[in-house]
């Protein structure tokens, strides 16, 4: 990363996520003591699925479309969670308050299909398990700058290659992706879909506003974001129009404003792509506004 590289998921440093116990297969421990086998089906070939969740004044801010994103995504790749719904809240009620987390928290719950007699792919090699990781950490967003942005060559694909809809474990056509991204002196990578319209980032959602309209790719290639869809709903709760639709690099570059959704950063400005300044720059009063109503919207979630 070069020295000014900033990331959609940078936070202030807090000396307390030294110190977290990280939950392991129904065990708490240390940060240091939490490990899994070099024969799991996660570590040896990314086979498993994860959730991100914030934490405000101690509620998981929409917990229940992250437990229906999980459930619907281990269903799709036929792996068995080992807990029903309200075993896995538990898990996570458990760890939270075995770190004594409040607000500000982000969890990274993982799930894989378990650990392998032998060292090969076939799933039915994974005779243990499955694996289950909630790592908790204190974690405030910090953005010194909006962030900017490169297109590259790596693709969200087709369904039937590795569904870009899935949150699974295998990240690494997104992490070289970024890779290309940081090269062209970018913080981050702008992927298009098959058809060449623009579609995601290697790590978020992402939006245009022009004219006043709020822009987001169709659906059909990117990760189906819950900031995003509650972006979309916000929008037309609150008469801001809003298209799912195909646009083209000339569209976003001639954009007002743009930003990118995730459940870390919410709303993440964009200041340039492909070293085009977009609209000022700096966060746009549309995507302010969007910015205002979602914290609203998790205030009366998490009140």
């Amino acid at each position: 990363m070069s020295q000014d590289a900033v990331t959609t998921h940078q936070a202030e440093d807090d000396l307390r996520n030294q110190s977290i116990l990280i939950y392991v297969d129904g065990v708490l421990k240390p940060r240091a003591e939490a490990t899994v086998s070099v024969y799991d089906s996660g570590f040896m070939l990314g086979d498993g699925v994860w959730e991100g969740l914030r934490l405000y004044n101690g509620t998981w801010a929409f917990l229940d479309e992250h437990m229906d994103r999980l459930f619907e995504a281990a269903k799709a790749i036929d792996l068995d969670i080992g807990l029903d719904r309200a075993g896995v809240i538990t898990a996570l009620e458990e760890t939270r308050k075995a770190n004594d987390m409040l607000t500000d928290a982000h969890a990274r719950l993982m799930v894989t299909r378990g650990v392998k007699v032998l060292p090969f792919q076939h799933p039915s090699l994974s005779k243990s398990g499955p694996t289950m990781v909630i790592i908790m950490e204190h974690s405030k967003p910090k953005l010194p700058r909006p962030i900017r942005l490169a297109t590259v060559p790596h693709l969200r694909g087709l369904p039937m290659t590795q569904d870009p809809k899935l949150n699974s474990h295998s990240k690494l056509n997104c992490i070289l992706a970024c890779i290309a991204a940081e090269k062209a002196g970018a913080d981050e990578a702008l992927m298009l879909d098959l058809h060449g319209f623009v579609n995601t980032t290697n790590a978020c959602n992402f939006f245009i506003v022009r004219k006043g309209e709020v822009w987001t790719s169709t659906g059909d290639y990117c990760m189906n974001g819950i900031t995003r869809q509650k972006v979309i709903d916000l929008c037309r709760a609150n008469q801001i129009p809003v298209f799912e639709r195909n646009f083209s690099l000339v569209d976003t570059y001639g954009a007002d404003e743009a930003f990118l959704t995730g459940t870390f950063g919410a709303q993440t400005p964009v200041s340039e792509i492909d070293g085009r300044k977009i609209g000022t720059g700096q966060m746009g009063p549309v995507t302010l506004k969007i910015r205002e109503l979602y914290k609203e919207l998790v205030l009366q979630e998490c009140s």
